[in-house]
């Protein structure tokens, strides 16, 4: 469905963003085939798919089909786009008993449907697929496929296709803006394997020919890169949570000699929930409950199936990001990837350009289960600590209509940017229902930036326009500049907009005390001789005495 409750101003922000930046960076036809809502995607509506695949671990291979149902939203159209990248090949499309004429350009394959197609109506097209999809080099980044052996030789298998789309596996309509509203996942797999993937098992078919067909269930809506396949020698535990909409099925899927490990490295996944739960509120899929799966990479946020490759140990691989202490103190790929099933897949940007609505909340939300837990204290150094990972190398939105992510300072620095707004809602009780707000106003919706722009600042009651415009749109970090003479304090703020007056806290002689900077110089007088000038260092701008 149209998961976005503005979708028309969302075409016309699109326009004027893409005719913008037109000019700035070469793009390809099939970048905007990619990344565009082409005229052969607008006019039908996602409404279930059914895949259904054979995946060969020995040849590399995946074959079978999706069944695309859907629905008609605008009339006079016969022409459907689906995609699937190479080298995979769709073979052929049926509707109705009828093979389809498939016009074949690069990633995108235009199907001729035959009959004429009603507005309101429900039709579905079934999309045949085979062939060796690309090899993920360096996955989750540079996703497709996984194929590896576990330390008994058996095959470790899995996807992951954020960004690189899931059509690098698997044909589907691969554009954030239309989630499809349930699912069917159907994987056939060697008889001494599993096959785990999003939802809930519903059934396990054995086959005469030494194979096994694992059949998944998903009722709520879900992205495309949020599907996953994960085919091993999994052991599986699990648990009851009491969590706030009732009791969570959590269920953990481990490589049979981890057993032991996961039993006590995954005690931080109800961790994870009571504290996202709280800042947040309730886990958005209680009805395709919550898994951990082991994968043969770091991990990713695939919803409701979260994969986990961290080695069993705290932090990030063993290692603290903000190298304050604050990260040993949880696994990294837990929390993290778990605070994505609130932001990337409950509230899912309508354009990659927009990622920074997954990355951003979801790195934010790592001092967030450290605040539940630790105290205010420990998350803010741990915040802090991160700023040693920005790069300000360029814009953390990308480029829209061509599916162009920004910079990947929106993992941190877009985190500081939410702690910063932290500080000056300065009310941890709003600030929170804030962020409950987003999820239950936008719950299991597709958004764009200006939406989650206009809420902070509706639900907050301080406009922060300029704030997001400095950290979203610019590489320039605000600048507090000062000058003292006697007991004169002169400030103003530079490396930002013209129109940037965010107010910031300062220490004057050590007393801490607000400040309301333009880009113009002002002036205070204090009862004393101005001697020293400190910043609250829980806000994401430097200081700089002189001019």
């Amino acid at each position: 469905m149209y998961k976005n409750k503005n979708f028309s101003a969302y075409l016309l922000l699109v326009f004027a963003f893409t005719s913008l930046q037109a000019f700035s960076q070469n793009f390809t036809k099939q970048d905007s085939l990619r990344g565009s809502i082409t005229p052969e995607r607008v006019w039908w509506d996602l409404t279930h798919y059914h895949l259904d695949i054979t995946v060969d671990p020995n040849e590399k291979t995946i074959a079978g089909s999706n069944t695309i149902q859907y629905k008609v939203v605008k009339k006079g159209q016969k022409t459907l786009q689906v995609d699937l990248q190479p080298p995979l090949q769709m073979t052929k499309a049926i509707q109705n008993g009828k093979e389809l004429d498939i016009v074949h350009d690069g990633n995108a394959h235009f199907i001729h449907l035959k009959e004429k197609q009603k507005l309101g109506k429900i039709y579905s097209v079934q999309v045949f697929y085979e062939g060796k999809p690309k090899v993920a080099r360096r996955p989750p980044w540079d996703g497709g496929i996984t194929w590896k052996k576990d330390a008994n030789g058996l095959p470790f298998v899995a996807s992951s296709c954020q960004g690189l789309g899931a059509s690098v596996w698997w044909p589907c309509k691969d554009h954030m803006y239309d989630e499809v509203d349930s699912m069917k996942i159907s994987v056939n797999v060697p008889k001494n394997l599993m096959n785990v993937s999003n939802g809930r098992l519903i059934k396990v078919e054995e086959k005469e020919n030494e194979t096994k067909t694992y059949h998944w269930n998903v009722v709520n809506p879900i992205n495309n890169y949020g599907v996953n396949i994960n085919i091993g020698d999994y052991v599986h535990f699990g648990e009851k949570y009491k969590g706030e909409n009732g009791e969570l099925d959590m269920d953990y899927y481990v490589l049979r000699d981890n057993l032991d490990k996961a039993k006590e490295q995954f005690k931080d996944a109800t961790r994870t929930m009571e504290a996202f739960e709280h800042w947040f509120g309730p886990y958005p899929f209680y009805e395709d409950s919550y898994k951990l799966v082991e994968a043969p990479y770091l991990g990713m946020e695939h919803q409701s199936s979260v994969t986990y490759g961290n080695g069993y140990r705290n932090g990030y691989r063993g290692s603290d990001l903000s190298r304050t202490g604050w990260g040993m103190k949880f696994d990294f790929i837990i929390v993290h990837e778990s605070g994505h099933e609130w932001f990337a897949n409950n509230i899912t940007n309508i354009d990659i350009a927009d990622m920074w609505i997954h990355e951003s909340f979801t790195a934010y939300s790592e001092n967030l289960f450290l605040d539940y837990f630790y105290g205010k204290k420990a998350s803010a150094e741990y915040v802090i600590g991160t700023r040693r990972s920005i790069a300000n190398d360029r814009p953390i939105i990308g480029q829209y209509d061509v599916n162009h992510e920004g910079s990947g300072d929106m993992y941190y620095k877009g985190a500081n940017m939410l702690h910063t707004i932290r500080q000056l809602i300065a009310d941890d009780a709003k600030w929170r229902s804030i962020l409950r707000g987003l999820n239950k106003d936008f719950y299991h919706q597709t958004v764009n930036t200006q939406q989650i722009e206009n809420y902070i600042s509706e639900k907050s009651g301080i406009d922060f326009s300029a704030v997001f415009d400095q950290y979203l749109r610019t590489t320039d970090i605000p600048e507090l500049r000062y000058k003292k003479d006697g007991n004169t304090f002169a400030f103003r703020w530079k490396n930002s907009a013209a129109t940037f007056d965010m107010p910031v806290r300062v220490a004057i002689n050590g007393e801490f005390e607000w400040i309301a900077p333009t880009t113009n110089w002002q002036t205070k007088k204090m009862k004393n001789i101005v001697s020293t000038v400190e910043l609250d260092p829980n806000f994401y701008v430097t200081l700089k005495e002189g001019k």
